[in-house]
């Protein structure tokens, strides 16, 4: 019987693992913009597709004892200029923020998606030119 490779990678799950793969969860068709401090990261299959779209380095995190899981990221304060790319290249982006500050939380910050933005619904003014539909 034949296993689908993408089921046998499996990866230690450290804590803001564990919590993006059950945000993930909720939003398996779109890439998961992920707040870790001062950058949005996307991690796995999601890092690969973005690092393409966007340009930017794909690296490799690593997650505990000899495993790894692919990272790409970029600085929160650049969303206004990688989303628009993701959406162009007809991506469903669904942005987690941090829903707590991380200098008064012990342990894990809790996060949350506070958008999911896709090609047929767009709220930002810049994501899409006034006469543009994709």
């Amino acid at each position: 019987m034949a296993t689908d490779k993408k089921t046998e990678k499996k990866y230690v799950e450290t804590p803001l693992m564990k919590q993006y793969y059950s945000i993930k969860a909720v939003h398996p068709d779109a890439i998961l913009l992920f707040r870790v401090g001062d950058f949005y990261e996307t991690f796995g299959e999601d890092a690969i597709k973005a690092s393409g779209i966007l340009g930017i380095t794909l690296t490799r995190r690593a997650n505990g004892a000899a495993s790894y899981v692919e990272l790409a990221g970029f600085p929160y304060h650049a969303v206004d200029t990688y989303l628009p790319k993701l959406v162009r290249a007809g991506e469903r982006v669904a942005i987690c923020e941090q829903l707590e500050d991380p200098k008064l939380v012990k342990g894990l910050v809790k996060r949350g998606v506070i958008e999911l933005v896709t090609p047929g619904v767009v709220l930002g003014d810049n994501i899409l030119a006034n006469k543009e539909n994709i």
